[in-house]
């Protein structure tokens, strides 16, 4: 059966869409405009296997979810061209390729660590990170602020985070909360316009079609994102025991749940609970890990699988099989609401993007990420800027602010950027 607001498409073979699929997995480095871009090219553009309007209703919706937008989308056109099996496989070849990368880069970073050349590396990598954090900060707000609340929504969420210690999906909740009120009455406080100028989507819209019985429908996939949920989990505990299993899973649920404005707005969240509560890793491993995020292929929200590994790595003393496990155990959970999502709203996508009150409060919430991730960049400055609690590193101040002037300026690949960071941090340790 064809999608509930789907349009008839030229006839794409099933086979020849997973070889597509896993093409763009294997090759979406750039983090989500570069792998939004691709699938536009590859999919608009090239192959006219969707059509613009679509597109860009897709990407309009995906803007909605929590979780990454890029794999989201993917998710959402797959299963518009080949129902629940494409998109169950092109939302997960978009993340196996990256994953995969991932499991072996932390590997590394675990056996390897004790290396004086690699934690030159690291050395040079972090600042570079700090700095794509900040433009990233600037880059969002932006797009983000739509006048003096979505300012002041910003500076409230960084405060929250940053000196009240208010946890992360609470600022979240709130924000949402505030920008739902101010849509229900009508305000347009934090509305700024969507993807693709928002009011051309909207007018090619195909006619809602209805669904028989939409509970049921919601309900059944809930029951099975539950089973699919709980029976890896127990089939893992049954093997492995339950540390550091059973938190992994509620960890990254959680997080999976709340992850407005992608892998940065999420990380101070797990940054704290896994430094500071469950203390899987040092802050430094944590900023390692996201800089080796951004060398990979795939969402950038796989430096939680990272973090995964190590928590098995250091719950089990170093087995690799535990932190394989761990990392697959974090991956999947983190993607699995993805999925949710996807199946759940895509019949209705047209009503839910054209509910105002829903639009502005994921406007409010995007305004709030800016302070969210502004609170990140605050918490990796300090050891990267400051280490060992000394004096002021130049070497870190001079390359990320470079890093910064070149992001700005020029906007390059981010990988290539990550990739000088390290020649420099290996430059600095041969000539010292």
């Amino acid at each position: 059966m064809m999608p509930a607001d789907a349009v008839p498409q030229p006839r794409i073979s099933f086979r020849a869409a997973v070889r597509l699929w896993l093409k763009i997995g294997c090759l979406s480095f750039g983090g989500p405009a570069g792998q939004i871009a691709m699938m536009h090219a590859e999919l608009v553009d090239r192959r006219h296997w969707i059509d613009e309007p679509a597109f860009l209703r897709g990407l309009n919706f995906c803007s909605l979810l929590p979780g990454p937008e890029a794999q989201q989308l993917a998710t959402y056109i797959g299963w518009r061209l080949h129902g629940t099996k494409g998109g169950i496989a092109a939302g997960t070849l978009f993340v196996v390729p990256g994953a995969l990368v991932m499991l072996v880069l932390s590997w590394l970073a675990a056996t390897q660590a004790n290396q004086p050349w690699l934690a030159a590396v690291f050395d040079g990598l972090k600042p570079v990170v700090v700095a794509i954090i900040v433009v990233a900060v600037w880059r969002l707000a932006r797009r983000a602020f739509a006048g003096w609340p979505s300012l002041a929504m910003a500076a409230a969420a960084f405060v929250a985070l940053y000196f009240l210690d208010v946890g992360f999906p609470w600022v979240v909740f709130g924000a949402a909360l505030i920008g739902w009120v101010a849509g229900r009455r009508r305000w347009q406080a934090f509305q700024v316009p969507a993807h693709g100028g928002g009011a051309a989507a909207q007018s090619a819209m195909p006619a809602a079609v209805p669904i028989a019985r939409p509970i049921r429908r919601l309900g059944a996939l809930i029951a099975a994102f539950g089973m699919l949920w709980a029976l890896p989990l127990l089939a893992i505990v049954a093997v492995f025991g339950s540390e550091p299993f059973i938190d992994i899973a509620v960890l990254f649920t959680k997080a999976a749940f709340v992850t407005f404005g992608g892998a940065y707005a999420v990380l101070p969240y797990i940054a704290d609970q896994a430094v500071n509560h469950y203390e899987w890793l040092s802050r430094g491993e944590m900023l390692n890990g996201l800089a080796l995020a951004e060398t990979t292929p795939g969402p950038l929200i796989l430096v939680l699988q990272y973090v995964g590994f190590f928590a098995g790595w250091q719950a089990a003393a170093g087995d690799l099989a535990v932190a394989a496990t761990a990392a697959a155990l974090t991956t999947y959970v983190t993607f699995l609401p993805s999925f949710l999502f996807i199946f759940a709203g895509a019949p209705y996508l047209e009503r839910l993007t054209a509910m105002p009150s829903l639009a502005s409060a994921l406007s409010a919430v995007n305004a709030a990420i800016v302070g969210v991730i502004l609170n990140l960049a605050a918490f990796f400055a300090t050891p990267v800027f400051f280490p060992d609690g000394g004096g002021i590193s130049g070497f870190a101040v001079v390359l990320s602010t470079l890093t910064a002037a070149v992001l700005l300026r020029f906007s390059p690949g981010l990988h290539w950027l990550i990739a000088a960071g390290a020649v420099a941090g290996l430059l600095r340790w041969a000539l010292t």
